[in-house]
């Protein structure tokens, strides 16, 4: 069986992700998004990696929570290259970070893009609806509500999780997101 945490980790950190300009990053994040820019750490070190001391700007935009997006550059080129990767995936929605927001803060967002000219989509999933947008370097921004009983829902899948799992695993493929509105074909 296995052995969980005796305490859960409390919430996430920071998300890292690197970008070519932190400047273009900020406009985005703080200008469009409105997510306040709170540090910018200015370091160097040696980097094993490419064999010699690396100059590196780190900036953390700080969430509701106390969490914190970060974003890391680099004054080295070749190091900025060898942290992308080589070929991203052909469809690359499915790798994105999520964000719980309010029913305002959800339609502010909504207009914030809009109006920034930028490309947005919002699904409606069921257990959740989202906004889903592009930073400047291609990071995945997804803002969700959560419908007014979200609690039963989540009531209902922790306690089938792992049976729901063991289900797939064994080639059962059948839909169990009875909440999600199917569109048309």
């Amino acid at each position: 069986m296995t052995r969980l945490l005796s305490r859960a980790p409390e919430r996430l950190h920071h998300h890292a992700y690197v970008v070519k300009d932190q400047e273009k990053n900020r406009q985005f994040f703080e200008d469009i998004l409105g997510i306040p820019l709170t540090a910018t750490w200015c370091e160097k070190h040696f980097n094993a990696w490419v064999g010699r001391e690396v100059s590196f700007c780190h900036t953390f935009y700080s969430l509701g929570d106390g969490g914190a997006l970060a974003f890391f550059s680099f004054a080295d080129e070749e190091v900025y290259r060898k942290t992308q990767a080589e070929k991203p995936a052909e469809i690359r929605s499915f790798d994105h970070i999520s964000f719980k927001v309010d029913e305002a803060t959800f339609a502010e967002l909504t207009g914030r893009v809009e109006a920034a000219g930028l490309r947005l989509r919002v699904t409606d999933h069921g257990y959740c609806k989202s906004l889903y947008c592009e930073s400047p370097d291609g990071l995945i921004m997804e803002f969700t509500i959560d419908p007014p009983h979200a609690g039963q829902i989540d009531a209902i899948r922790r306690a089938d999780a792992h049976a729901e799992l063991a289900r797939w695993m064994a080639g059962d493929h059948r839909v169990n997101n009875d909440l999600r509105l199917h569109e048309p074909a």
